[in-house]
């Protein structure tokens, strides 16, 4: 059996029980070197063979887990935050599947979850907002046209802006092209939930130097839009005159 297994977004002790138990008995653990804390390889037992896939193929990682299933080894595929989010685990999936191998995922905290923790911030609040945009700048990879990000910016939605860290010039204009003010609220976390976590607040139009004057060229999230700043309407869920299924309103 291969499970994927969410490390969480950095801290040791924020992967998930279930994820630290899969580690404890596995035979062969497979990490995603460049993102994944170390620190967590502490929770595998005495014995076990442990891969950093950074320095890895598709092939050559597919290839460890074929021969791992071979020999009905507990084989541990840990990728960094929530595996779903930017973690390449479809073609390994894919790959399992056409070789008759089983797996299963365990979810983590996704590394927008931990930098929201660190600011203290929600991002859906009433009457500022209810989406939430995950994505990306392209670079070597493309992103589908349709996502390009004064698109997205269009929507005035709370945005969380992966791998985007070292174009913060570009990203800045179009955001603006996009349709916020260069004064919208903005946020750099780098390494959130780290030991080294930096937390950098700014505007939209300063990312770049606010990015410079802090040395962060990579490994930080940027966090776009008005669920920053200071102005949200009450939650209507505990207003003392909305009734709903469990409660009745004083009105």
């Amino acid at each position: 059996m291969v499970t994927f297994v969410g490390a969480g977004p950095g801290a040791a002790d924020l992967i998930t029980v279930r994820g630290r138990n899969l580690l404890e008995t596995a035979d062969i653990v497979i990490y995603a070197g460049s993102l994944v804390n170390p620190e967590l390889l502490k929770y595998t037992g005495e014995g076990c063979s442990i891969y950093n896939s950074a320095e890895m193929t598709l092939e050559q990682v597919i290839e460890v887990m074929e021969a791992g299933a071979r020999q009905n080894k507990n084989i541990v595929r840990l990728h960094t935050g929530d595996p779903s989010i930017y973690g390449a685990i479809r073609e390994q999936m894919d790959l399992l599947s056409e070789k008759g191998i089983e797996y299963s995922v365990v979810p983590g905290v996704s590394s927008f979850c931990g930098a929201a923790a660190a600011l203290k911030a929600e991002y859906t609040l009433p009457e500022v907002s209810q989406t939430v945009i995950l994505t990306r700048m392209e670079g070597r990879t493309p992103v589908p046209e349709k996502e390009e990000i004064s698109k997205l910016a269009a929507h005035q939605a709370s945005m969380v802006i992966f791998l985007s860290s070292s174009m913060l010039e570009k990203l800045s204009h179009r955001l603006m092209a996009g349709g916020y003010s260069p004064d919208t609220p903005a946020a750099i976390v780098y390494k959130a939930s780290w030991a080294d976590e930096k937390i950098v607040r700014t505007s939209i139009d300063r990312l770049s130097t606010a990015a410079k004057e802090n040395n962060i060229t990579k490994t930080a999230l940027i966090l776009v839009g008005h669920f920053l700043g200071n102005e949200y309407e009450r939650s209507k869920l505990y207003d003392p005159a909305f009734t709903h299924e469990f409660r009745k309103g004083s009105k």
